[in-house]
């Protein structure tokens, strides 16, 4: 007699359950990845550290609670909380409590080539565009991405034409604005043609007394020769929890850049995966995180070389003060047909507080035999020998560890190929570092 086994589920599960119930039938192409999502929670659940890619994260008890989908945001209030890259000249899309507010958005006077909507219009309109929704898929269950795909309903969806060279980047402000606790999803498609070039920005904020949820998920599906740079910039509050999903879909000689900078939440989770399709693209996945307080932040990725030729590179960098936690999963594959892949992946940590931690986890899994490919990760402390140096020099202590540090996390933010967000990124750098005393 086979027994009637049924998972126990925590507060936050039944929460999410619930929520999921309330999910339209299915019908058309989005209400079936929805519901197909929802299933996936119902069979999975919440990640537990005995789920090897979240074995660091155990969502499943650092997400005590589920709190309800946040309502509409008051647009005075939404343009007062987003403040993040405001100098960089960009065309500036605001969402908030992930709505697009199209108020405070800047979605007229398109440039030639450029298609920019927000996914509530596609949706409305019947965009075919959206028949690439949910295209790329990660390979294995993922908590974050399925809530995603079953309770987003906007995002921003943006088609760059073939050959079109689009200088401004499009700059998406993401900010909680509400007064309870609440959550956001935002889903958004990122489309770009072969041989066109376009940056793409994300900003995370919001306030510090709140303990808010945010989910973003966003698929870039990159056409041959295409050239496309990312950059994401998370300061969430302090009490915030934020989880994001990046896909990347990558054609034949293109170029690949994204980075992205966190400092904020209390608990974040970026995962990204990036299959590269097409042979001889090259690829760069880079970040830096500045921890402090009893911060946890991981960033985990997952890089697929199916085509052959290809090049890869990703370095980051983590700072811990205090008891922050931080963590870097890293996996590159190589499959049998990715001959002459060259991929490097580099995970360094510096270690300012006692009680601080840092897990890294790189790894390797190669079919192919003439390929070049390494890894590898470094934890310490700042180098007494060089901080004696600057001392002597008559340098102040938090001084001298601050330009270490900053040196340190630059050799990453250097990586960013836009002047105006490189720029920004060492400005957010250097006040985390005055914030710190």
């Amino acid at each position: 007699m086979n027994a009637d086994i049924r998972p126990i589920r925590t507060p936050a599960e039944q929460a999410i359950l619930a929520s999921l119930s309330g999910l339209p039938a299915g019908g058309d192409r989005l209400a079936d990845l929805r519901r197909a999502a929802a299933r996936s929670f119902e069979e999975h659940g919440l990640p537990h550290r005995r789920v090897e890619e979240w074995k660091y994260t155990d969502l499943r008890t650092l997400m005590r609670e589920a709190v309800p989908v946040a309502g509409t945001a008051a647009v005075a209030q939404a343009d007062a909380r987003a403040t993040l890259l405001r100098g960089v000249e960009a065309r500036r899309i605001v969402v908030a409590n992930g709505a697009v507010v199209p108020e405070l958005s800047d979605l007229a006077d398109l440039e030639e080539g450029l298609n920019l909507t927000t996914l509530s219009a596609a949706l409305a309109s019947g965009d075919e565009v959206l028949g690439r929704l949910g295209g790329i898929l990660p390979g294995r269950y993922d908590a974050a991405l399925a809530l995603n795909t079953a309770l987003a309903k906007d995002g921003v969806v943006i088609v760059v034409a073939p050959g079109a060279k689009i200088e401004r980047p499009v700059h998406v402000a993401h900010v909680f604005a509400g007064e309870t606790a609440a959550a956001s999803y935002v889903r958004s498609l990122v489309v770009i043609g072969a041989g066109a070039t376009f940056t793409f920005a994300e900003s995370f904020e919001g306030p510090d007394g709140l303990a808010y949820q945010a989910n973003a998920a966003t698929e870039f599906m990159v056409g041959d020769e295409a050239h496309l740079d990312v950059v994401r910039l998370q300061e969430d509050g302090a009490g915030a929890f934020h989880l994001a999903t990046l896909l990347f879909d990558i054609g034949r000689q293109a170029i690949v850049h994204a980075f992205t900078f966190s400092t904020g939440a209390a608990v974040a989770r970026t995962s990204l995966y990036a299959t590269l399709s097409g042979e001889d693209s090259q690829v760069g996945f880079n970040g830096a995180t500045l921890l402090k307080g009893r911060q946890h932040a991981d960033a985990t990725l997952f890089l697929d070389h199916t085509a052959p030729g290809c090049e890869s590179r990703e370095l980051f960098k983590t700072v811990l003060d205090d008891s922050a936690r931080g963590v870097f999963q890293g996996k590159i594959v190589v499959r049998q047909a990715a001959q002459k892949t060259d991929g490097r992946m580099m995970s360094r940590a510096l270690v300012l507080g006692d009680e601080a931690e840092m897990d890294n986890k790189p790894e390797l899994e190669i079919f192919a035999d003439d390929v070049q490919c390494g890894h590898g990760a470094t934890c310490g402390a700042i180098d007494d020998e060089l901080l004696f140096y600057l001392r002597a020099r008559g340098i102040p202590m938090k001084e001298a560890q601050s330009l270490l540090v900053q040196a340190f996390v630059g050799e990453a933010i250097e990586t960013v190929e836009h002047d105006g967000l490189r720029e920004a990124l060492v400005e957010r750098a250097e006040g985390w570092l005055k914030a710190r005393g």
